[in-house]
């Protein structure tokens, strides 16, 4: 038998042991190496995902709820404000002692004097009456073709001599759109009562019902004690009526072209008269013109309404609108003796008002959703929020630059100053960034830009690895 020596076995077994380990610290170069392409590949995925993040999914009603009231709380808008820069108030020549217009759009205030008098607002209150029914029609409480009864104390016989009228009378069948005309054009008192009566049964839950209006729009220095306006003691003042007149047009604008614009009335026509009387046809009709003489004169104008007791002086609520941009006014304690010179201080105010303003200021107003950017997120729950802006953004800009005040609205440009990507625990509302709006370099606004929702950090390894794709991603 042959003989083997250890030496042979020894030599054998070592180099086998080294064959096996060098394919052993192949195999951890090969996984290790494996490992960091993944690691590379799995690295660029979250990079480029952080830096062109996917839209976010929509907000819950839960996180919608969240989001509003914290821009409730902490960005609250106000129904009329003073524009968002500096300028040099306009030296206007304003008989009326107190006045103020603004920008329907945006509710920028434009000019203003005494505009928080308190003064009684005489029948410029039927537009809250106004108000009150179109909200009721809308509820399907009531119906514009109602035929509303005529209780005798809205008979026009049964009423001051000195009141205003539509010549309402026994027996009559009118319908509640003939009443609301007979409000916006003749300030028909009579129409007045009757329109209260037919609503909520009686003068005082109707006129309850106008102060709770007012009190929802937050008029703290507006209130009624009828609907009418022939009592001075229904008080408001220039500010929180034009503020009031803003809402009534955004919420009702049918209402300028129905009835505020209309020139003529005439009441009562043959279908109005009790049967008896039907044979007269048209003859007993009333012609009655707009109590606003701006309609026809101011271009563009198109509404409001009239008002004057000797306590308030002659008052008016003016709107006119050329092209996109409308304009809305007050003017209050307006001067003169009688009508005819009380409506030529009126036309004088509200013309001078108007031009200035058609004149100065346009409206910006972005696209929607035009300012609300995509933020990618890492190390967070959530992969994407949406930065939007915390404030309302349009406002009334000046016409100091281009060729009309409309070209310098469309000239305004708008940078945004926001982060490429976001890391770990967000708040609902967080200030992130800005929206500066500017006019050929001259900055005229910023405003914050906030988060829609909020981000809850991820665990430790989330939380880690987030930590290096965001490292990452500022390397490139």
């Amino acid at each position: 038998m042959e003989d083997y020596s250890p030496d042979f076995f020894s030599t054998d077994t070592s180099e086998q042991t080294e064959k096996k380990t060098y394919k052993v610290t192949l195999l951890w170069i090969a996984v290790i190496f494996l490992c960091l392409i993944v690691f590379i590949v799995r690295l660029g995925i979250s990079v480029h995902q952080l830096k062109n993040p996917a839209s976010p999914q929509n907000l819950t009603d839960a996180q919608a709820s969240e989001l509003n009231e914290f821009i409730s709380a902490n960005y609250p808008d106000s129904i009329v404000k003073k524009l968002p820069y500096n300028t040099v108030p306009a030296n206007l020549n304003i008989n009326a002692g107190s006045a103020i217009i603004i920008d329907q759009e945006t509710g920028n205030i434009l000019f203003e004097k005494n505009a928080d008098a308190e003064i009684p607002p005489a029948s410029m209150t039927k537009l809250v009456e106004m108000y009150v029914v179109f909200e009721a029609v809308k509820n399907e409480e009531v119906s514009l073709d109602d035929v509303v009864p005529l209780p005798p104390q809205c008979w026009a016989k049964n009423l001051p001599s000195d009141a205003s009228i539509m010549f309402l009378g026994e027996g009559q069948v009118v319908t509640l759109r003939e009443l609301l005309l007979g409000l916006a054009i003749a300030s028909g008192n009579d129409a007045s009562i009757a329109v209260a009566n037919y609503v909520c049964k009686d003068m005082e839950t109707f006129v309850a019902r106008m102060n709770s209006v007012v009190k929802k729009l937050g008029l703290k220095k507006t209130h009624f004690v009828e609907s009418s306006g022939y009592s001075e003691k229904n008080i408001t003042t220039a500010k929180e009526f034009v503020s009031f007149c803003r809402i009534y047009i955004r919420d009702f604008p049918e209402a300028i072209n129905n009835f505020h614009s209309q020139k003529i009335l005439a009441y009562p026509l043959e279908k109005n008269l009790p049967l008896p009387q039907k044979d007269k046809g048209d003859s007993d009709a009333v012609i009655q013109y707009n109590t606003n003489k701006l309609l026809g004169i101011l271009d563009g104008c198109d509404g409001l309404k009239t008002g004057f007791i000797y306590e308030s002086g002659f008052n008016i609520a003016l709107t006119a609108q050329r092209g996109k941009r409308r304009f809305v006014s007050i003017t209050m304690k307006g001067p003169g003796i009688g009508s005819v010179q009380g409506n030529k201080y009126r036309v004088q105010d509200g013309t001078t008002l108007m031009e200035f303003a058609f004149g100065k200021f346009a409206p910006y107003i972005p696209e929607e959703n035009e300012h609300t950017f995509i933020i990618g997120c890492t190390g967070s729950i959530e992969k994407s929020i949406k930065l939007i802006p915390a404030e309302d953004e349009k406002f009334s800009v000046p016409f100091i630059a281009g060729s009309s005040p409309e070209d310098a609205a469309a000239k305004i440009h708008v940078t945004a100053n926001i982060p490429a990507y976001l890391y770990g625990q967000i708040k609902c509302g967080q200030e992130l960034g800005t929206l500066t709006y500017s006019l050929e370099g001259k900055t005229l606004r910023t405003i914050p830009l906030i988060a829609d929702r909020k981000c809850q950090r991820q665990n430790f390894f989330g939380s880690a690895w987030g930590k290096i794709v965001y490292k990452f991603a500022g390397l490139f």
